[in-house]
């Protein structure tokens, strides 16, 4: 019995195991045939868990087949963290060796020569021991060398460009990584502007690794109906892709969690929207290491400051040529366009960031009561939940923003952790977060009905009144697009100085706007 191929979340794809597009058709920015006939070196740049690795790998075995160069894959992963240079230089030329063993080159590589330049060294003994043919050399995980490492590593890349050709020095090298290397052009030259004595001004293009498109997604699931014959429906297809947003690892997360947990390794039932959905579920809970990992960036403080502006809607100016902004988009923790301006890049992203800043709350929230927040019927209580959450915010919001780490998104981030606790496992909560609305927007979907929810804050520079009348609006218009007869609730936290001389009397309110059927609490 042949093996089932499968969908795969660990590590590079390979087609005898799993299926798999060929990921040189997502290459934006790159012209593969040109590099080394015209012995180029370039950048190839993406975020974690999209097929770089797997690109880079399956590139060397297209030219190692053909007899027109060698290519050697290195990963420089072990200088992860590496702050002295000889100690990093070293374990290149470690790493090196490492691949040259791998593609069979007996002659051992000299242990001689300079720590510093002994990656150097090895490069172009390497370049002899191949000729007459050409080599080329992919260097991955380029981004884990920082600081002077990465400096001196860029430099030495660099003097042997200038050398390159059969039998000297590789005639081709990609540097790939999740982020571009021009910033690291600026630190090398002590923050001055990057001229012609900068340590890498010599690549030719710096290429991307898109996302998934649509078709994609059809195309990969569709390689498991012409194996095993089981179907999947349209509307679980674009479920994959409007909650991934075409991520690669998300899209075979979910697919892999549908086809192999959800339902049996064996079985052929077709995979519904439903199928999809506890797929999803089931990988935010099980945070798995890609999705940890997202979640330590949001300590970083220039990821903090992007991504506290969007979970807010403040008008704070982002950027695309903003050095935080390009981090977190690098990172493919967040994306732009015209439509929508800078959002949280995918719905799955946006639930983990959202539920990892908020985990802290949400874990010390006492256990709920049922006949605190639901009807005899079994639907949401909606009034009384967020009655509850009103006494919540007056008796321990003091004291627990003290030790908030996203400030300014306190308020949004402990209402939707409230609202967490209550609907996990049982409920839906839909977020529209975006930098500049001046709002966030939820939709709670319980029980086969949903609430609209939409929080506003009254800065220093507002007044109350002003802020209310531009929240209905807003929020009418929120409605009418996702279900004009669900009820709709409007939370205002006053976030001005002035409001600590406020009683929480005069601070807690409770009203219904007769003219929009909006209940407006305040906090």
């Amino acid at each position: 019995m042949n093996r089932r191929r499968f969908f795969n979340t660990t590590g590079p794809c390979n087609p005898e195991d799993h299926y798999m597009l060929p990921p040189e058709e997502r290459l934006v920015g790159a012209q593969l045939h040109r590099y080394i006939k015209d012995k180029l070196y370039w950048v190839l740049h993406a975020p974690r868990q999209t097929g770089k690795t797997t690109f880079l790998q399956s590139w060397e075995r297209e030219i190692n087949t053909g007899n027109e160069a060698v290519a050697c894959y290195v990963s420089v992963e072990s200088c992860q963290r590496v702050t002295e240079v000889n100690e990093a230089m070293l374990l290149v030329h470690r790493s090196i060796c490492e691949a040259a063993q791998q593609l069979g080159l007996a002659d051992p590589i000299p242990e001689t020569g300079f720590p510093e330049t002994k990656f150097a060294d090895t490069l172009t003994h390497l370049s002899c021991l191949v000729e007459p043919k050409p080599l080329v050399i992919l260097f991955d995980e380029v981004d884990v060398l920082e600081n002077d490492p990465l400096v001196r590593f860029l430099r030495l890349l660099r003097s042997g460009f200038v050398t390159r050709g059969v039998g000297k020095f590789p005639v081709s090298i990609a540097l790939v990584g999740m982020r571009d290397l021009k910033d690291y052009l600026i630190k090398a030259k002590d923050g001055k502007p990057v001229n012609s004595g900068s340590p890498f001004n010599i690549k030719a293009d710096s290429a991307m690794l898109s996302n998934f498109s649509k078709t994609d997604v059809c195309t990969l699931f569709f390689q498991r109906t012409e194996e095993t014959g089981q179907q999947i429906t349209q509307e679980a297809l674009d479920y994959v892709y409007e909650q991934s947003g075409g991520q690669p690892w998300i899209v075979n997360s979910l697919f892999m969690r549908a086809t192999l947990r959800i339902l049996d390794a064996e079985s052929t039932e077709t995979v519904t929207l439903e199928h999809v959905r506890q797929a999803r579920e089931q990988m935010i809970e099980a945070r798995e290491t890609h999705l940890d990992s997202l979640g330590e960036r949001l300590r970083d403080p220039r990821v903090k400051s992007v991504i506290q502006t969007i979970i807010t809607g403040s008008s704070n100016p982002l950027g695309r040529i903003n050095p935080d902004v390009e981090l977190t988009m690098d990172l493919g923790l967040v994306k732009w366009n015209s439509d929508t301006g800078f959002t949280i890049a995918n719905p799955v992203y946006e639930e983990i960031l959202t539920r990892y800043i908020s985990s802290e709350y949400h874990d010390s929230f006492p256990p709920p009561s049922s006949w605190q927040w639901q009807k005899p019927n079994g639907e949401l209580d909606m009034d009384n939940l967020l009655r509850e959450f009103q006494k919540f915010w007056r008796r321990h919001s003091e004291i627990w923003e003290e030790k908030a780490d996203y400030t300014e998104a306190f308020p949004h981030l402990l209402l939707m952790a409230f609202l967490q606790r209550v609907t996990n496992g049982n409920g839906d909560i839909d977020r529209e977060l975006a930098a500049g609305r001046g709002r966030m927007d939820l939709m709670v979907e319980y029980a086969g009905k949903c609430y609209i929810i939409e929080v506003k804050i009254i800065h220093y520079y507002d007044t109350p009144d002003a802020v209310r009348e531009e929240g209905l609006e807003q929020i009418r218009k929120y409605r009418d697009k996702m279900d004009a007869l669900a009820p709709a609730y409007l939370v205002i936290f006053d976030r001005r100085p002035n409001a600590k001389e406020l009683s929480w009397d005069e601070k807690i309110s409770w009203m219904v706007d007769e003219t929009s059927n909006v209940t407006v609490l305040g906090c």
